[in-house]
């Protein structure tokens, strides 16, 4: 059994990267960079326990796509590392980024040739530019760019978090409490993804690949009299509206349920649990937003919708085109890559005795191509 847990830092909300895609969630091939890179330094650690720290509305979806031990982020990325340390049982610890993806194992080598040397292994690069702090010119000699990861023993470090002051990596924490500090040789290569440009610079990530995924969705509710009835985002003139938790507008349940569908991620009722109080009510249109901003952060753009509403009252040609161009705009997509049909049951069961709507809904989406913008 190994001595080493290896702990990978994917809680970030990446508000730096200046694209809808979280940057832990871009695409290498058909994994997101947390799972891309955690393979890649998993094979230099065949035997390390492995963590990953998320932000805690990702982690059931994140748990479907691996067998690591995963914990909730905090605000701050040493909140979050000390929040996978309360699960470390081993005596040494290695930290590192999920932004930092091109991690060598010769990287890797070096530090665990080092364990034990100091309380933590450290990956550091010289400085070969000048480097001016304010008026004065400081000797470069002294100046080290630091690298994750970085290799402690895990009670060592464990105390050195034990304040309230913030440090951006460990080893400033382990100095700053007693601790002492090794470096090794960095790696150019390692080089942090921080913002959008840095990617054309990242040389071991393949583009994502260009599948495209189809998702369904179908949803139905009762009418309900004297209640507004808001169908496909805009309001239908009607005597009755939609039973239902939310405004009941079931094109766009339908819609959302096949949006995630084709993301692979749950269903409306695991975004938008109908228990929850904070749904009573609420616009259709605002659910639908939350869900395509929830998409582009998981890294997938949506490519076209269709919707098919089964209705035999109120009539919905006079409507079909007001609720393309809603959505269209929802979605982020031309109104001509949705389509909005309608149809009856032929009086048959109980849209056609007039009682509620039913709706089918398409979706499909792709990756969004980070390698060519």
């Amino acid at each position: 059994m190994s001595d080493l847990t290896l702990v990978l830092l994917a809680a970030g909300n990446s508000t730096r990267f200046k694209v809808p895609v979280k940057k832990q969630w871009l695409r290498i091939g058909h994994d997101p960079l947390w799972l891309y890179v955690t393979n890649r330094i998993k094979e230099s650690l065949p035997e390390a326990s492995i963590i990953l720290s998320a932000h805690p509305d990702e982690i059931p979806f994140i748990r479907s796509m691996c067998d690591f031990t995963i914990v909730a982020g905090g605000e701050t990325r040493q909140q979050s590392l000390k929040n996978a340390l309360n699960e470390v049982k081993t005596p040494y610890v290695m930290v590192s980024d999920i932004a930092r993806a091109c991690i060598d194992p010769d990287l890797i080598a070096r530090l665990l040739e080092h364990k034990g040397v100091a309380d933590t292994i450290v990956p550091a690069l010289d400085v070969h530019d000048t480097v001016v702090y304010g008026d004065q010119t400081i000797e470069r000699e002294k100046v080290k760019r630091i690298q994750t990861p970085q290799l402690s023993r895990t009670d060592v470090l464990r105390r050195a978090l034990e304040t309230d002051v913030e440090f951006t990596d460990e080893s400033s924490a382990v100095v700053a409490s007693g601790g002492t500090r090794h470096f090794v040789l960095g790696d150019p290569r390692a080089a942090k993804i921080t913002h959008t440009a840095d990617t054309a610079s990242i040389e071991c990530l393949s583009s994502p690949s260009s599948v495209v995924f189809t998702g369904n969705g179908f949803d139905v509710h009762p009418f309900e009299e004297a209640k507004p009835m808001v169908l496909g985002g805009i309001n239908i003139e009607s005597p009755f509206g939609f039973k239902a938790h939310s405004d009941g507008d079931v094109a766009i349940h339908a819609l959302i349920d096949a949006l995630l569908g084709a993301a692979c991620l749950g269903d409306i009722g695991m975004l938008f649990p109908d228990t929850d109080t904070a749904y009573k009510n609420i616009d259709s249109k605002d659910l639908l937003a939350r869900c395509v901003e929830k998409l582009h952060h998981f890294g997938f753009v949506i490519l076209h919708a269709d919707i098919t509403i089964i209705a035999q009252a109120p009539k919905m040609a006079p409507y079909k085109e007001q609720m393309r161009s809603t959505l269209a705009s929802l979605l982020h997509i031309p109104p001509a890559r949705l389509n909005v049909k309608a149809t009856t049951t032929e009086h048959l069961g109980f849209i056609g005795r007039k009682e509620g709507i039913g709706v089918i809904a398409t979706a499909s989406v792709h990756y969004f191509d980070w390698k060519n913008g």
